[in-house]
């Protein structure tokens, strides 16, 4: 794992479940999220952690794992791989921080299109849980 704060702290959020009120204090006012699914980038804070916190509820399982990870300044990829409805899923989180460490750009890729149709299906419906459950508190 990298010496990077702000990569560390996304590793602590990580294994905490992805959670809302450490993802805001972890991703920048002005962030943007990348969708391999959505063509327009999700901009600010609480959109970035809405999409993170459902990813988090669809994609944290005991399958999923960080296999590489590589940092030049404060950008990061990290590979990862998972396994949904008998599907297995190669991705990579692209990831930019700030000078203080908080996250402003956060770009997810997924392959096999097979593997991006199962997360559309499964974050399309987690999105919809979240959204009738009422407001993650952002801070």
């Amino acid at each position: 794992m990298s010496e990077h704060p702000g990569l560390a702290h996304w590793h602590r959020v990580m294994q905490a479940g992805n959670q809302p009120a450490d993802l805001a204090e972890l991703i920048a006012e002005n962030a943007v999220f990348h969708s391999p699914v959505v063509h327009t980038p999700q901009q600010g804070r609480a959109k970035v952690i809405q999409y993170l916190a459902a990813a988090g509820q669809v994609l944290g399982s005991a399958n999923f794992r960080y296999v590489r990870e590589l940092v030049d300044g404060d950008e990061a990829l990290l590979e990862f791989v998972d396994e949904l409805d008998g599907i297995k899923i190669n991705g990579i989180d692209l990831i930019r921080f700030d000078g203080a460490g908080k996250i402003v750009d956060f770009k997810v890729m997924v392959r096999p299109l097979k593997a991006v149709n199962k997360l559309w299906e499964l974050m399309g419906a987690q999105l919809e849980r979240a959204a009738a459950s009422g407001p993650a508190s952002a801070a």
